[in-house]
């Protein structure tokens, strides 16, 4: 279970306030117009910036003030998710030790994460020897070769062609359920949460407006229209 209880974060002038409980397992998409909060919320998980106060607990332990690289997590963004002067098995072994330094379990653990994302064969390889889509798919080996309980996406495909995008959104679906990993993404797209998600966060102003099952985005409630950019519900019906 993440927990968020009221969390506060002061931006610039005003107040951005966060509650919300994802239950283990679940994929949570984060959707919202821009500067609603977004990626402050998490950031705020991650423990890349501080709260002013309330306290986020991940499977039950405080983390509120835990150094972000100690907390059950990983997190994948758009950029900057490889290191270009690694090897891929090495920007990937770097997720379980810094120093590179690996026991055989951990050297399995790496293998059998490439295979799921299909890198067997370009483990010796430079990033800059891959295409855009294979960088980050040695990100996402990473974060399932640490096999964190819970996973933070902020956008990190969004720069990827349609069919890419597709093709790692549900390599992501399907890795989380096979580890039992939570997953929260934000997502400036309504189609890629219904790709994926279960759930769905609706923020607005710094605070959490709606959290609803994903199919409740097949008729959006009044609150969203605008964001959705329609007020005809038929429009956004996912597709079968």
């Amino acid at each position: 279970m993440l927990t968020l209880s009221n969390v506060h974060y002061r931006y610039q002038q005003d107040w951005m306030i966060f509650d919300a409980k994802i239950a283990p397992g679940e994929i949570v998409a984060v959707l919202g117009p821009s500067g609603a909060g977004k990626s402050t919320l998490l950031s705020l998980i991650a423990g890349l910036i501080a709260p002013d106060s309330g306290e986020i607990t991940i499977d039950g332990k405080p983390v509120t003030t835990t150094p972000a690289h100690q907390r059950p997590l990983s997190i994948l963004f758009q950029e900057h998710n490889v290191f270009t002067h690694l090897s891929v098995f090495d920007n990937m072994a770097i997720g379980l030790s810094p120093s590179l330094k690996l026991t055989a379990s951990q050297r399995d653990s790496i293998h059998q994460a490439a295979h799921a994302v299909g890198l067997n064969d370009y483990l010796p390889r430079l990033p800059g020897q891959l295409s855009g889509g294979q960088r980050q798919r040695i990100a996402l080996g990473r974060s399932i070769a640490r096999n964190q309980p819970l996973l933070l996406l902020d956008e990190p495909f969004s720069a990827l062609d349609p069919a890419l995008k597709k093709d790692m959104l549900a390599l992501v679906k399907r890795t989380a359920q096979a580890q039992g990993t939570t997953v929260v993404m934000v997502t400036h797209h309504p189609e890629d949460a219904q790709a994926i998600a279960s759930q769905f966060l609706y923020l607005d102003e710094g605070q959490v407006r709606l959290h609803r099952p994903i199919e409740a985005l097949n008729h959006p409630p009044e609150m969203m229209q605008g964001y959705m950019g329609t007020a005809d519900d038929s429009f956004w019906v996912a597709s079968p």
